[in-house]
């Protein structure tokens, strides 16, 4: 039996989410309806990155076990049968004891904000048509990488047996008129992402100063962080691994 990661991209407008539920359309039950439909078989699929109803990838994985090698044309046949909003990228066959959630190394976010009305954005990123304090939002930003407890970014009755993480990047860059806030870690908290980018806003329009958002971070409650910037704008970027998983 031979294991596989699966390589994806999917628009999340349609969807309740990444993670199989049930009585809920989600990106994984259409990749495995696919996938069972070409291959004749029941294929269980692990994700590696769990993201909310309507948030996008532009790379997320699964690994599943298969006994079989699959032909050239098989990444074509699926994307046939998918949905227009998901798209399989790749198939790579990996280690067999390696796993996408638990041998992620880190993940990369980035949250868009457009500030001039524009109808083609409107399910891709939030509309904030407010006027900003760029400069302290950069240096909000910044200050996240001097700390390691983001208890208070994170939502309530999480299953997590520690609030640590190591941010590795944190940064708003302006594209196009776009203002993006891109960020990696280690690891993330439910609802981190989203938080994070609604508190700092709110630094941005002057409604709370540097030190209250160092006093949000150091206080580990998260009624004092803000969670309220829609899924929409949120994009898993990337997922990264060691190059030793691969199956030589």
């Amino acid at each position: 039996m031979s294991r596989y990661f699966l390589e994806i991209a999917y628009k999340g407008t349609n969807y309740s989410g990444f993670q199989s539920q049930k009585n809920a359309n989600t990106i994984q039950a259409e990749i495995e309806k696919a996938f069972s439909v070409l291959l004749k078989v029941n294929i269980i699929m692990t994700g590696s990155s769990r993201t909310d109803t309507g948030v996008h990838a532009l790379q997320n994985y699964f690994h599943f076990d298969f006994d079989r090698t699959f032909d050239p044309d098989f990444i074509y046949k699926a994307n046939a049968i998918l949905p227009t909003d998901i798209v399989v990228k790749k198939i790579t066959e990996v280690n067999p004891d390696t796993h996408c959630r638990f041998d992620a190394i880190s993940r990369e976010y980035r949250y868009y904000i457009y500030r001039q009305k524009n109808p083609f954005l409107k399910e891709t990123a939030f509309y904030f048509p407010y006027k900003l304090d760029i400069e302290a939002m950069h240096e909000a930003a910044a200050i996240l990488k001097e700390y390691t407890d983001f208890t208070s970014f994170s939502k309530r009755n999480t299953q997590v047996k520690t609030f640590n993480c190591q941010i590795i990047e944190s940064r708003w860059v302006l594209e196009d008129d776009i203002l993006i806030y891109n960020v990696k870690a280690n690891r993330f908290l439910r609802g981190m992402v989203r938080a994070l980018t609604a508190t700092m806003l709110k630094v941005g329009r002057g409604k709370i100063k540097i030190k209250d958002f160092r006093s949000i971070i150091e206080s580990k409650d998260c009624t004092r962080a803000s969670f309220a910037v829609p899924a929409h704008g949120l994009f898993l970027v990337e997922v990264y691994y060691n190059e030793s998983i691969r199956n030589k």
